[in-house]
């Protein structure tokens, strides 16, 4: 599923404001939702009520086009090795988490914001807890096909199939296969699910469970459209839950 930053048409203005500047503080992308949603942690983003928020928030290695082609999201490029069923990721070095407190318990934090930039070791760490069985992630059959990953240094990542395996780059476009940061999952525990961390266009603002879930504008998303403007164009998603 897309993210609304790159192809929503549908725009709503919730204020008329005086100037343009006023109109762009307040363009919300709202729509409702049947039913709760039961977790923002991508490692149980199992069904679409869970999995289009979460394409909102996170990334992942690769991500997926209007036509269903794989192309890059954090990995910027990746060679493949059909000998040795290899995966190669060479990733961005410009995206960061969303800016969250959690990040200040290691002194992380700049005067200016609460983040770090995202790392191959984020993904190891991501993929460990995907099929640690305490997590009980109910993607951890994603991680069936690999024998082994690690990060060769900050910017590369090495997955190692135990067969070949030609669809491995779809399932790695899965929500399942997000990059959460250690700090915000240590941080807040069994309460991640209602308090994400991601890399996505939109962060988390707030949840009333049941009623309503808000996302702002990520302001250091990473992103760009074809002219060069950052992304999203929106400044939040709204989202009412229906009884």
């Amino acid at each position: 599923m897309l993210r609304i930053s790159i192809c929503c048409t549908s725009i709503f203005l919730i204020s008329c404001g005086n100037n343009k500047e006023s109109e762009n503080d307040h363009l919300v992308f709202r729509y409702n939702e049947h039913g709760n949603i039961p977790t923002l942690d991508p490692a149980f983003a199992r069904n679409p009520q869970a999995i289009w928020p979460d394409n909102q928030l996170y990334n992942g290695l690769v991500q997926l086009d209007d036509s269903l082609n794989i192309k890059p999201d954090i990995a910027k490029s990746w060679i493949i090795s059909d000998s040795t069923y290899t995966y190669t990721f060479f990733l961005r070095n410009d995206v960061f988490f969303h800016q969250n407190k959690a990040f200040a318990q290691k002194g992380l934090h700049s005067p200016t914001r609460y983040t770090r930039k995202v790392v191959a070791q984020d993904f190891v760490y991501s993929f460990n807890r995907l099929t640690d069985e305490k997590v009980a992630s109910s993607g951890s059959w994603v991680m069936n096909y690999v024998e082994s990953y690690k990060a060769e240094n900050d910017s590369t990542l090495v997955i190692q199939l135990k067969q070949p395996f030609p669809a491995f780059l779809g399932l790695l476009s899965m929500r399942y296969c997000s990059v959460v940061p250690k700090e915000a999952v240590e941080y807040y525990g069994n309460e991640f699910r209602r308090n994400p961390v991601g890399t996505g266009p939109f962060q988390f603002k707030m949840w009333e469970e049941n009623v309503k879930l808000v996302f702002r504008k990520n302001p250091l998303y990473f992103e760009r459209n074809k002219n060069g403007e950052k992304l999203p164009y929106l400044e939040a998603v709204a989202i009412t839950f229906l009884p």
